[in-house]
Order: structure tokens, then sequence, then C-alpha cells
């Protein structure tokens, strides 16, 4: 495994293109609402990165070894999609709740984050669910810190989700990110303390767990992309890209119209 240290001047880079990929969430949420096609929300974002910020879509036209090229510029998965959802015709329903993912380019480096949205009304089950991951990320962000290991985030991510009667997708983990989209290390949402690479200054991550209502159990859909679970039960994922301090962490993709953080999160800060 080869993990790559920022430098200072990267850290600054990657602040920048943290920002730039938040801000599309803060552009296209006004959007995300019943009677919209996710095919619009993917032209709405892909005009606003390419002709306001001037940056790069990421996600257009990459090629992972034995995948086609993706054909969009960001991933909305919605309800029983877990990840990697191709936008298209789908009208977006009362009550669907959605993945948008979003990895811009800037100079070269990589910003990545994702938030869940809700088209209208969602049920009880639905929120809790969606609630649920946004605290497991940020349980998983709260532990990331020099001297730490990659295992101590899975196992407070999984421990979190667990209790409240969800399972976590092994299959999908986080990743190092800078000048490639996807650079070691790879971060687990489950795991056990103690264990994994540890944590040193100037190492750059997503943390973006993907927790199902049902079982943990996915598969794929015919297009090579699209992820949903095997038993149709909701999915739901949050994102956000950390930097390791010499203290503790910083979060990269935040922005004025993120969700706060979790009162508990903070009060333990």
């Amino acid at each position: 495994m080869s993990i790559t240290l920022k430098s200072a001047e990267d850290i600054e880079k990657m602040r920048i293109a943290g920002r730039l990929a938040a801000d599309v969430l803060d552009y296209i949420t006004p959007f995300v609402k019943p009677g919209v096609t996710t095919g619009e929300l993917d032209r709405l974002c892909h005009d606003f990165m390419v002709n306001v910020q001037g940056v790069v879509p990421a996600p257009l036209h990459y090629q992972p070894p034995g995948h086609s090229p993706y054909p969009k510029s960001i991933c909305t998965s919605v309800n029983h999609q877990v990840c990697h959802g191709i936008p298209g015709e789908r009208v977006l329903k009362n009550g669907d709740i959605v993945n948008l993912d979003i990895t811009v380019i800037k100079d070269g480096w990589h910003g990545d984050t994702s938030r869940m949205f809700v088209a209208g009304e969602a049920s009880i089950q639905s929120r809790r669910l969606v609630q649920a991951t946004f605290e497991a990320m940020w349980i998983g962000i709260a532990a990331v810190r020099p001297g730490a290991h990659l295992g101590d985030i899975g196992h407070v991510i999984q421990k979190h989700a667990e209790s409240q009667g969800y399972s976590v997708v092994r299959e999908f983990c986080g990743h190092g990110i800078g000048r490639n989209f996807h650079e070691d290390p790879q971060v687990l949402h489950y795991g056990k303390p103690g264990t994994g690479v540890k944590l040193l200054p100037g190492m750059i991550f997503t943390i973006e767990p993907m927790i199902n209502a049902g079982r943990r159990d996915i598969r794929q859909l015919g297009d090579g992309w699209t992820i949903v679970t095997k038993d149709h039960s909701l999915s739901a994922q949050w994102e956000h890209t950390i930097l390791v301090t010499e203290s503790g962490h910083e979060v990269l993709t935040l922005s004025p119209g993120c969700p706060p953080v979790p009162a508990f999160i903070a009060q333990a800060a």
C-alpha cells in the first residue's frame, strides 16, 4: 500500500477542490423535489461545474478496470440504489430519498462529497435511516486523529449502524484522494479497533458509509454501474473528505449548506 502524505501546498489545493464540490451540492439543493428527473439534476450540476466553477466533473468518462466509461457527471442513487446510480429519465416521486455524489477536479486535485436528499415528505423510516447514516459518518470522522487506526473508524461506524438495526455495505469503502480520484488507503466502514493503517498527518481520504435498512447484500444492475440492495431495502450514504492534521482532523468538504454536525458530536469535540 502506497499512501501519499500531502504537503501544505497540496492541502491548500485540496481545500479548494473540496469546497467547490460541496458548493455544487448547495447549488442543487432547491432543485431536488418531486417531478424532477435525475438526468435534469445531472445537467444542472454539469452546467454549474463547467460553466460557473470552471472545474472538471470527475465521474464523466471515468473508467476503472473492468468497467465501461461512466456516462454522466454525477451519481444519483435513489431509494434502494446503494451507489453509482446513473442519472437518466427517472422522475423523483414524493418521499423518494436520493444520494447525490459529486466529485470535481480543480487544477488537477479532486474534491469528493455526497449528501442525502428527500423529495417532498419522507416516511419516518426513511428519515431514520438517513439520519442514522449521517450520524455514522460523523462518528467515523470524530475518530480521525494522528495515531488512530483505520479500524477505529470502521468499528464506530459499524457499531452505530448495527445498534439501530441497520447493516453496513462491505463491498464499497472510502478511499484516499488527491491528484487521483481513488488512492490508498481503503477506508472500510466496519472493522476492529486498533487494526489497519495508523493515521498520520497529511493523509487525506473519504469517509462515506453506505447503510442499508435491511440486509447488507448487494448486486450490480445490467448497466455495469448501479449497485442496489438485494432485498430491495432502502439504502443511504453520506460522504466527506477528511484531512488528518497534527492535532486531529479537518473536514475539507464543508460549505454553508451542509447540514449541521450532530449535536452529540459537536458537544464531544
